[in-house]
């Protein structure tokens, strides 16, 4: 009999969803989703998303990572969450960053990850 490894583990493609509909729920603004199948090794999506000030990037930084862990997510990594200007969750599968506006333009991650910088800046 061949065991299942991470049998247990949710899909990425459903911990997107979860992530998303939070997301939508927490009101997050200019929402990208990045598909890193292919391109790395560590995870499957990467999700930009925009907060309008710290305490609506920390609402929706705690929202997600609340949900992620009653949703069975082990194992959540939480960086940014004192200054709330940009909170990194990593669930494994799914990376969600978190910018406040101005931020978020600065370090234009989207633009790193993609192949086409012009479809990013949308």
């Amino acid at each position: 009999m061949q065991a299942q490894p991470d049998a247990d583990k949710p899909d990425a493609n459903k911990t997107l969803s979860l992530i998303l509909s939070r997301l939508d729920d927490m009101k997050a603004e200019e929402t990208v989703t990045i598909d890193l199948r292919g391109k790395s090794a560590y995870s499957d999506y990467m999700i930009v998303t925009t907060g309008r000030v710290n305490r609506h990037v920390g609402a929706i930084a705690e929202n997600v990572t609340k949900s992620l862990k009653e949703n069975g997510v082990k194992n959540i990594h939480v960086e940014g969450l004192p200054n709330c200007d940009w909170v990194l969750i990593d669930s494994g599968e799914v990376i969600v960053h978190v910018f406040r506006p101005e931020v978020r333009e600065f370090y234009n991650l989207e633009r790193l990850w993609t192949r086409n910088p012009a479809v990013a800046a949308v």
